[in-house]
């Protein structure tokens, strides 16, 4: 047994000035303790502010006989852990999309993981943008299909390769995020829906980072582009704006069944336990009653970016998710520190999950932030960075 690469690794890891460490911290509604200090909370996925939400946890308990609620499914679906709640909440999902079929799984990861393999074949091809998230990856890896990948928002370039390589291919799967968690910028879902039916192709979209924050009712930026029937799968989570844990996918009932039957993630790990199940049905049937909030996610995005710009530091993207590209991954870290030092609790995304001299601190913003905190961290910026 030797040890010695997995220190030297180590090693080489903390001299890049990647090593991570698992923080302690609590959490105080939109605020967080960390290091003995009480900070403004601007790295969670909380972006409607719901987790921190007292009067919809005192609804949802008043509404739901939660004694009745179990903490675990201690089973797969496919055993004996596909309770009631889950039919109700597929259920819901196909009203509210429109669709024929709708399942939920463990996590986002086990969704992204799972579809494509089960689906993609030897005979088939996988495009997708170059900067699609790592479980996205991880299941195109898994899948017995070929892999391409488009440069990021450019497609010309997809264009060209589907023009180049479809009738090599029994089927195409083109796959994005609609959203881009690293640099908060939106993909044209309508040319892309366009393109999928030029080349006769499946599209496959992540809104991991964008429902239950875009579009009037919280379906996304598939809702808000009008494009809802044309996308064959759309994928999206339920641990970030819906302050909740589960994921699901939306999709025609014949793929519906044949993920059922062939989705090793799904088959193959234990269901959601009833409590959170019944937790997520509820936010979903109030979503677009928080259309409020995605207006002041949006205000407080463009007024965080305009102030970046304006003193000259490089931001991208037009969502909540605002990026402060620093360059090195020390000066990410230094950047950090100085947020955190005075009250802001932002963390540095380094390389190798961003490009070498890329690395950013990340704005992800909360609607239950009140404005006079977040005149205090525009403040921040424009006078002592």
């Amino acid at each position: 047994m030797n040890k010695e690469r997995y220190l030297h690794k180590l090693e080489v890891i903390r001299e890049a000035g990647n090593y991570r460490e698992l923080r302690n911290v609590q959490h105080n509604g939109f605020l967080i303790h960390c290091d003995g200090r009480e900070m403004l909370n601007l790295s969670s996925n909380d972006y409607l502010g719901l987790a921190s939400n007292p009067s919809l946890n005192e609804e949802f308990r008043e509404e739901t006989d939660v004694k009745l609620l179990s903490y675990s499914a201690s089973s797969s679906r496919l055993l004996s852990g596909n309770h009631e709640y889950y039919g109700l909440l597929e259920q819901d999902l196909r009203d509210m999309y429109g669709r024929e079929g709708a399942l939920v799984f463990t996590s986002g990861y086990h969704a992204n993981i799972g579809i494509l393999p089960a689906l993609a074949g030897k005979r088939d091809l996988i495009i997708a943008d170059k900067l699609v998230h790592a479980s996205i990856i991880d299941g195109m890896r898994l899948a017995d299909a070929e892999m391409m990948r488009y440069r990021h928002l450019d497609y010309e370039h997809l264009r060209e390769l589907l023009f180049n390589h479809r009738e090599k291919y029994e089927n195409v799967f083109i796959v994005t995020e609609s959203i881009f968690s690293m640099d908060g910028d939106v993909a044209d879902l309508q040319e892309l829906c366009d393109l999928k039916k030029e080349y006769d192709a499946f599209l496959y979209v992540d809104e991991a980072h964008a429902v239950g924050v875009r579009g009037t009712n919280g379906l996304g930026c598939c809702e808000e582009m009008g494009c809802i029937e044309d996308i064959d799968f759309i994928v999206g989570t339920f641990g970030k704006a819906f302050a909740s844990c589960g994921a699901f996918v939306v999709c025609d009932g014949l793929f519906r069944d044949f993920l059922v039957n062939t989705q090793r993630s799904l088959i193959f790990t234990t269901a959601l336990p009833p409590i959170n199940v019944a937790w997520t049905r509820f936010i979903l049937g109030k979503m677009p009653e928080f259309f409020g909030f995605r207006m002041k996610l949006a205000k407080t995005a463009a007024r965080l970016r305009e102030v970046l710009t304006r003193r000259g530091f490089e931001t991208r993207g037009d969502s909540h998710i605002v990026p402060f590209l620093c360059g090195s991954n020390e000066n990410s870290v230094y950047m950090s520190e100085q947020f955190r030092d005075n009250g802001f609790f932002v963390l540095p995304v380094r390389y190798p999950t961003v490009p070498k001299n890329e690395a950013r601190i990340r704005f992800s913003l909360n609607a239950a932030i009140p404005d006079e905190d977040y005149d205090c961290l525009m403040e921040f910026i424009d006078v002592s960075l």
